[in-house]
């Protein structure tokens, strides 16, 4: 969700500031030899200096460090440490909340008190919890008890003994297994009534089995936990610091950034292979389509990685090795060779070889879709981020692809445009302005205020136009940031109808994420990681704010998560909503039936008893949100699961729902799909999603009504954009 933006240059002066200043406060050598590793506290208190005095210098608005910051730290802090409230006692937390007003102090004084007490407790107490779980777990539940567990860890109150913290863990644990317990013999039912041979498996095998299974997930999370180091956990104390000044300000670790800028370019140097840790051993998960290791055709899925190495170097036993350690030996540059030693699913044991090249994960791209409706073909765009490589500004991008995908569906004939940004949680500033710059003539496409200074707008200058036709952009409750920038450019020009949700997320702030590694000289600590944090706030060319209120959708559809609080505004730090002036711009005048298919498409809604449906099952999705006791007696159990297994049967038809339309790979995609099968599952789950996609019909069904002579834009020519700007949103 986080719709961030990059360190921009054209906002070097903000930069520079900081730059200057740190010379006086960071240009000194540190002696830490005994902290490289992160155990000690000098690299800490130096990142804790660092952070204190970027934030000072670059946030936009930083909240005041004084009492209220504390609260609000400790609470984030000790939620985010125990959320289930399984690890600690009461007593933990009466020792904990002296410093619960001492927090920003010991912040601006890189004091560590309270951080080191908290993570060597909670070492303690998961070192504990480790026998709890392994003790509920070894002798069968009595289900035919009358006892219930309540689910609502935030009003619950922290056990105050060892005894109540064990009782705790029986009720969660026996909670997990009474529910996969009533789901096997559900299995088993289901068997005998298809065959009339088949042997089910007695009470006791399945109370077994799901003992079995409980133990081996639990294992597995503590694994997973185990792998997690010192630096992990301060990292998780700084990120409680961090949003404090704002829910989308934080300390990105090394680690982190690196994963950060793949997110955001869709792009990596490596082998192309995602791995998963199982027990001791790294496995090979999925290869990603295109990259070397798919290429090679020798590692596939489900092998175990036992040792890697560097070209003809050593090679170095992975085994029971932390996952990012293992990912960070196998990553590597462009044209580098790496040797994994790998058991395959039969047993034997490989040497492969494999040269590393940037590998694009395809998942992160535009896509397009083409589709016949009444005699007329349409084109679905889907943009699942707004991706570019800072580093390569030849590289492909959200605004050069989108522009491709929209010639393509040009080229074939199409009569409309849907522009699909649901659960696009944002991302690069200036492809925002590429993309909504292939819709209209020019003009202004977003304003942007700093602190303290003037507003700056950010403008398509190009009076080519690529696609003039009808235009329908997609939204819904988590279409954020950049995808809100082209929603309500768009809208105000009254270029395009926005369909979906009441309103988008909300998110109305830029963020830069800024290296911390340029502030120190002769740095021996090794990488100190980046702070992204918010510097400006976006506003719609009308002048209104994006921040709280979202984009509000010119065809509201029900949604089912409608009534869940999961916006910005229901973010108790979130920056307030404002308005500054509006900027000078003309509407689009080339849809005169704009206003009749809005008021068509909610006629229909309103008619349509699928959606109808969808809000009910919307306020009834609510109402369960709110249910957090659970009976741990198996016959009360079943009596519930069965009252809700009839009332969901109600909302069935949402899910098996199908529109009649077949939705179609363009031609270039279907030449590409013929030489990867891997592309073409995805392809096939795609349109067939989209076949039974409600929200695209209506959409389908809005193109429908905008058709008007001369609004097919089939003769404009390409666009070809040549200021690109480097902001991330």
């Amino acid at each position: 969700m986080n719709a961030l933006i990059e360190f921009m240059k054209r906002n070097y002066k903000i930069i520079l500031a900081v730059v200057l200043l740190s010379a006086t406060l960071f240009a000194f050598k540190m002696n830490t030899k005994d902290t490289i590793d992160g155990e000690g506290g000098d690299s800490d208190k130096v990142l804790l200096e660092l952070l204190a005095f970027v934030i000072e210098k670059g946030h936009y608005s930083p909240a005041p460090i004084n009492d209220a910051f504390s609260k609000g730290v400790y609470k984030d802090y000790i939620e985010g440490l125990d959320p289930s409230k399984r690890f600690f006692l009461q007593s933990d937390i009466d020792e904990f909340s002296q410093f619960e007003l001492l927090l920003d102090d010991q912040f601006l004084n890189k004091d560590l008190t309270f951080f080191n007490l908290t993570y060597t407790r909670l070492q303690r107490r998961m070192e504990e919890s480790k026998k709890r779980y392994k003790a509920v777990l070894a002798t069968p539940f009595d289900y035919k008890t009358s006892e219930s567990f309540n689910t609502d860890y935030e009003h619950t109150p922290y056990a105050k003994t060892s005894a109540e913290l064990n009782e705790k863990w029986r009720k969660q644990v026996k909670l997990s297994t009474l529910s996969s317990l009533v789901t096997k013999e559900k299995i088993e039912e289901d068997k005998k009534a298809k065959d009339a041979t088949y042997q089910v498996k007695s009470f006791a095998v399945l109370e077994k089995e799901t003992r079995d299974n409980s133990l081996k997930s639990l294992d597995e999370y503590f694994d997973f936990i185990d792998d997690l180091n010192r630096k992990d956990w301060f990292s998780v104390y700084v990120n409680s610091i961090m949003s404090r000044f704002d829910p989308h300000t934080s300390y990105l670790a090394p680690e982190d950034k690196e994963r950060f800028d793949v997110n955001i370019s869709g792009k990596l140097e490596g082998i192309g292979a995602r791995l998963q840790k199982k027990n001791d051993y790294t496995e090979i998960s999925e290869l990603i389509s295109g990259g070397p290791a798919w290429r090679g055709k020798q590692l596939q899925a489900g092998d175990l990685i036992l040792k890697v190495a560097q070209g003809n170097a050593e090679a170095v036993d992975v085994v029971g090795m932390r996952l990012d350690d293992v990912v960070k030996k196998i990553k590597g540059h462009k044209g580098t060779e790496v040797k994994l030693t790998v058991k395959k699913v039969d047993g034997t044991i490989e040497v492969i070889s494999i040269i590393r090249d940037i590998v694009e994960i395809e998942e992160t791209y535009a896509k397009s879709s083409i589709v016949t409706k009444d005699g007329l073909k349409y084109g679905v765009i889907y943009l699942p981020k707004f991706y570019i490589d800072f580093e390569n500004k030849d590289s492909r991008d959200a605004g050069k692809d989108i522009a491709l995908e929209v010639e393509r569906l040009k080229a074939e004939n199409v009569s409309g445009i849907i522009l699909d940004v649901r659960d696009d949680g944002g991302g690069s500033l200036s492809t925002v302005v590429d993309i909504a710059g292939l819709f209209i003539e020019q003009g202004p496409i977003v304003q942007i205020k700093s602190a303290g200074r003037k507003k700056e707008v950010l403008y398509d200058k190009d009076k080519r136009i690529e696609w003039a036709g009808p235009l329908v952009i997609m939204v819904n409750g988590f279409s954020a940031s950049a995808s809100e920038i082209l929603a309500a450019a768009i809208q105000d020009y009254r270029r395009g109808i926005i369909l979906g949700s009441k309103q988008t997320y909300g998110k109305g702030t830029v963020q830069n994420v800024i290296d911390l590694n340029q502030f120190v000289r002769s740095n021996d600590i090794g990488d100190l990681g980046a702070l992204k944090t918010t510097t400006q706030k976006f506003y719609r060319i009308n002048g209104g704010s994006t921040q709280l209120e979202g984009v509000h959708s010119d065809i509201v559809v029900p949604d089912r998560y409608a009534y869940l609080k999961m916006g910005e505004r229901d973010i108790d730090n979130a920056m307030p909503w404002d308005k500054i002036d509006p900027a000078e711009y003309t509407l689009w005048g080339k849809a005169n039936n704009f206003n009749q298919a809005i008021a068509n498409s909610r006629l229909r809604i309103a008619a349509n008893p699928q959606f109808r449906l969808v809000e009910e099952n919307a306020r009834w999705i609510d109402t369960r949100s709110k249910e957090n006791s659970y009976s741990l007696n198996i016959d009360d159990f079943k009596r519930t699961q069965s009252e809700l297994e009839t009332e969901a049967k109600k909302y069935k038809p949402i899910s098996e729902y199908k529109n009649n339309l077949v939705f179609a790979s363009l031609p270039y995609e279907i030449a590409e799909i013929k030489k990867d099968s891997s592309l073409r599952e995805k392809r096939e789950a795609w349109h067939e999603a989209l076949s039974k996609d409600i929200y695209v019909e209506e959409a389908l069904n809005v193109l429908d009504d905008l058709q008007a002579k001369g609004l097919t834009g089939k003769t404009l020519s390409i666009k070809s954009k040549k200021d690109k700007l480097v902001n991330k949103s």
